[in-house]
């Protein structure tokens, strides 16, 4: 079984930034696509960024300029550094990944979530 843990989620002010960490636990063998999504209230999921095992990236037009998404695969950890924050990036932001584990079988995984509040 493969755990994922957000954190570095908090309250700032527009124009702020924060970086958002997601770690990864368990019987890894190993981890393909790391990806960020976040969800406002009343709205659905959306997805933030991305990056595959080889280091490509992809983020959302909403944060293109703005966030930044890397890995240290030694800690099996992926960073979102957010800048100039705005208040629609208000959201609970969350961590996916999939890969293999040590018994050869795939795992799709969420993390819990951390809440981002940007105020104006």
């Amino acid at each position: 079984q493969v755990q994922l843990v957000e954190s570095g989620g908090g309250l700032v002010q527009a124009g702020g930034s924060l970086r958002l960490s997601c770690t990864a636990s368990g019987s890894i063998f190993r981890i393909n696509s790391v990806g960020w999504y976040r969800q406002a209230p009343g709205k659905q999921r959306e997805f933030v960024a991305a990056i595959t095992s080889t280091g490509n990236l992809n983020y959302a037009d909403s944060v293109k300029g703005r966030f930044t998404i890397s890995r240290d695969n030694a800690k099996n950890t992926v960073y979102l550094q957010m800048n100039s924050l705005k208040p629609e990036d208000t959201a609970i932001y969350y961590c996916n990944t999939d890969g293999l584990t040590d018994l050869n079988t795939i795992f799709n995984s969420w993390g819990q979530g951390t809440q981002v509040t940007v105020s104006s």
